[in-house]
């Protein structure tokens, strides 16, 4: 009979340590331990910020196309983007000096469109991103309005304007941190989780990086308060058209300058 109980409570002791093991095997470690910051990312989290900054330019280099959103401060003037962008041009909207136009460039043709207003407005003060002086009187206003007007390639204002829609040209600028690199916190972004790098300890911009699937850059604070950008659609692809004759106004060999 001792020797029966005897065996009874060793099976006991024996099925106890057995859950304790397999409890164990269940957490990261059975003394404590805290779970995995990077469990389920993409990895980049464990890299240095320039590792993480190199990577973010490579993925966002070779996506076909992105979205940017949000303002930028360039020489005491603020703009304020939505552009989508790719290899062969872009489209969207810029806002500037309280005027809103339209760009799109397919290839290297260039056309700016605007209502009346936006026509009259030029006309007083001068100036839209570089096309600067007068817009004519009212009928030519009148004419240009909600039209597609296309920018020679020889204009002064042409190389501005199509930097608004030319995809490198702008990730380039928006990539850019300023000063010695440093990794920051990871957080949610959205519905992604990112790490945040940043130059000269945020004094030189800092830029949110995802962690899930490609690391794509999603958000751009730029140095000295010089605007806020949203990178989204990543690799969302968008079709670019000719505007039809019937959308387009001929201004002439040269938008009007002072």
């Amino acid at each position: 009979m001792r020797q029966a109980r005897r065996t009874r409570r060793s099976v006991r002791v024996t099925a106890v340590c057995a859950g304790l093991v397999v409890g164990c095997a269940g957490l990261t470690a059975c003394g404590g331990g805290g779970e995995d910051p990077d469990a389920g990312t993409n990895g980049v989290g464990k890299l240095s910020a320039a590792k993480i900054q190199s990577k973010t330019r490579q993925a966002a280099k070779g996506a076909d196309a992105v979205r940017l959103s949000g303002t930028v401060v360039s020489k005491g003037q603020t703009y304020k983007l939505d552009m989508r962008l790719k290899g062969s041009g872009g489209e969207g909207s810029v806002t500037f000096k309280g005027g809103t136009f339209q760009l799109l460039r397919v290839g290297e043709h260039l056309y700016l469109k605007a209502d009346s207003g936006f026509w009259k407005h030029q006309n007083e003060t001068g100036g839209a991103g570089g096309v600067e002086g007068k817009a004519g009187d009212r009928s030519a206003a009148a004419k240009l309005n909600g039209k597609f007007v296309k920018v020679p390639a020889g204009d002064p204002s042409y190389q501005q304007l199509s930097g608004f829609t030319d995809k490198d040209l702008m990730l380039d600028g928006t990539l850019a941190l300023h000063g010695k690199l440093s990794k920051g916190e990871r957080s949610d972004s959205g519905a992604r989780r990112v790490i945040k790098i940043a130059g000269d300890e945020g004094a030189g911009g800092t830029l949110d990086v995802s962690l899930e699937g490609e690391p794509y850059p999603l958000r751009l604070q730029r140095a000295g308060g010089a605007g806020t950008l949203r990178l989204t659609e990543w690799g969302k692809e968008f079709v670019l058209e000719e505007p039809g004759k019937d959308e387009t106004v001929d201004y002439g060999k040269q938008l009007p300058t002072q």
